[in-house]
């Protein structure tokens, strides 16, 4: 996925490196400020029609996401299309893509 490769190099050019556990840990609170967002878009639950997440804040979670996959050595493509295929295979077997 050139996207990973961009973070790989956007990271080294910048000494951004850290461990996995702390990329884990930075996720989290990314995908935390899209909660945050969404919540305050829909006024606490009074408009849940309204909730809003931001480019902004999805480029972030997309960021880490790829930074926590290049630390663990992990391939974004790869992991994608496997599960792709995880989810084809359940909705084939239940008509349901959660397990």
């Amino acid at each position: 996925m050139d996207e990973q490769q961009k973070v790989a190099t956007f990271v080294d050019e910048h000494d951004l490196d850290m461990s996995t556990e702390f990329r884990l840990l930075n996720l989290v609170e990314e995908i935390g400020e899209i909660a945050e967002d969404a919540i305050e878009s829909a006024e606490y639950g009074d408009s849940p029609g309204e909730i809003t997440v931001t480019a902004d804040e999805f480029g972030d979670v997309l960021f880490t996401a790829l930074q926590m996959g290049n630390s663990a050595g992990i391939d974004a493509s790869e992991a994608l299309d496997a599960s792709l295929e995880k989810y084809e295979q359940r909705i084939e077997e239940s008509g349901d893509p959660s397990s």
